[in-house]
């Protein structure tokens, strides 16, 4: 058996080495993934709105895209198209209706998690607050 002379070089090179491995990211670490899990909205969800004006039940429908929000309204003020975006657990979206000749701009805030929503609503002059579940 034949021996090989450590040398300062060779130890330095072998440390560097270990360190290197020691060091070096982890390339799926448990918290990694979970930090790129994504909130997807996409689905129905019922609403519970309320604001100083009355309070309505409507159903949104969305799909999302990237950051990109699209849909679709329904409730007491008729149906109408939605856009929005989603940043993070962070949603807006607005609507348009026309209520008697006047189109209403109404605009929801909010954060998200899997399968629930909350936060503030504008709909014309009325400030309100809202809740809601995911169906499906």
């Amino acid at each position: 058996m034949t021996h090989t002379r450590l040398t300062p070089k060779r130890f330095l090179g072998a440390v560097a080495c270990v360190l290197a491995i020691a060091l070096r990211p982890a390339a799926a670490t448990p918290a990694v993934q979970a930090g790129d899990a994504r909130l997807d909205v996409t689905g129905t969800w019922a609403f519970q709105v309320e604001t100083s004006g009355g309070s309505g039940t409507p159903t949104m429908t969305f799909k999302q895209d990237g950051e990109k929000l699209t849909g679709h309204y329904s409730g007491q003020l008729g149906e109408a198209p939605l856009t929005g975006t989603v940043k993070g657990n962070a949603v807006e979206f607005t609507i348009d209706v026309k209520i008697e000749n006047n189109i209403v701009h109404i605009v929801y805030t909010g954060t998200a998690e899997k399968d629930s929503m909350k936060g503030t609503v504008k709909l014309g002059d009325f400030d309100g607050t809202f809740t809601a579940k995911k169906k499906s």
